[in-house]
């Protein structure tokens, strides 16, 4: 593996001491919001790690390497290259890498690297999951086979509203990775603090979700967990509101035949637009919160 993954050094140093270390994606960075917006925001989620007692790790790829921890130029560098970087999940990585491509990484990629630099913790703004009409497109994240097969915590908001929330939560059940609601009996909606469902289990404090990660670890299972973190109250957006944006973006979405991969980050910039940026707003606080609950759960790990 050394000749394909390079981790910063402190990053290194940290995880040789058995100090907490919480992985970041890259993908909100070059595909979530423009330039300089999303350099900034990368760094203030660098920074809320740091004071809440943990070492941020934001990963990426770049020339072919996994690079785990990034400096602040190569943040700039993937702020500035925004789309024209790959968005990459598991299935893209074996050819960007052996073209020594750069690549940002999605939650599942990010899981991928994290696991394999030996990083328990993952913050991100919201998983990927069953989209809406998947019975008949057969569209499901690659997030929620990663969850089911590395065993990495994942600190979100919930899956992202945009998709279908009941159905993503029974994929997570037949594949065995428990929902920990934070503080929290219902699953959040990404944009909004409550949805229609529930979360497995509610637990209120970071020792509590550290102790259940910690026994799912000493029974050698191999499933990732989620824990569903609600944005701040102050910060979150009406379910009405959001609701009717995301219906006009779905909408936009098969007028103009959009599929695949393109389709998240599609529907995250027409909800933008529709909300005359409130959405955005929301996005960037909710990321805050789950860096900082990540790093205090790291820190109890």
């Amino acid at each position: 593996m050394n000749q394909l993954i390079e981790i910063s050094p402190e990053v290194s140093k940290a995880l040789a001491e058995h100090r907490p270390v919480v992985a970041l994606e890259s993908t909100i960075i070059s595909h979530g919001m423009s330039y300089p917006q999303n350099v900034e925001t990368a760094c203030r989620v660098e920074q809320t790690v740091r004071q809440n007692g943990a070492v941020p790790a934001t990963i990426a790829i770049l020339g072919g390497r996994l690079k785990v921890g990034l400096t602040d130029s190569e943040i700039d560098y993937l702020g500035r290259q925004g789309r024209r970087v790959a968005k990459v999940s598991r299935r893209d990585m074996p050819v960007v890498l052996s073209r020594h491509q750069d690549g940002a990484t999605t939650v599942a990629s990010t899981m991928i690297i994290a696991h394999l630099a030996g990083i328990k913790v993952f913050a991100t703004g919201g998983i990927g999951g069953v989209h809406r009409g998947a019975e008949t497109t057969m569209d499901i994240s690659a997030d929620l086979e990663e969850l089911a097969q590395t065993p990495v915590m994942v600190v979100c908001a919930g899956p992202k509203a945009i998709l279908d929330l009941g159905l993503t939560l029974e994929y997570l059940e037949t594949k065995g990775v428990p929902v920990i609601g934070y503080g929290t009996d219902t699953l959040p909606a990404f944009y909004s603090r409550t949805s229609a469902y529930k979360v497995d289990y509610r637990l209120d404090t970071p020792q509590d979700i550290a102790g259940a990660f910690a026994a799912a670890r000493d029974l050698n299972f191999r499933t990732g967990m989620l824990v569903a973190n609600p944005v701040p109250e102050e910060y979150a957006m009406p379910e009405q509101e959001i609701n009717a944006a995301i219906e006009k973006a779905l909408q936009e979405v098969q007028n103009q035949s959009i599929k695949g991969k393109e389709i998240t980050p599609f529907l995250l910039s027409k909800i933008v637009s529709l909300t005359d940026g409130k959405s955005l707003e929301t996005n960037i606080r909710l990321v805050l919160n789950n860096a900082a609950l990540a790093a205090r759960i790291a820190a109890c790990l």
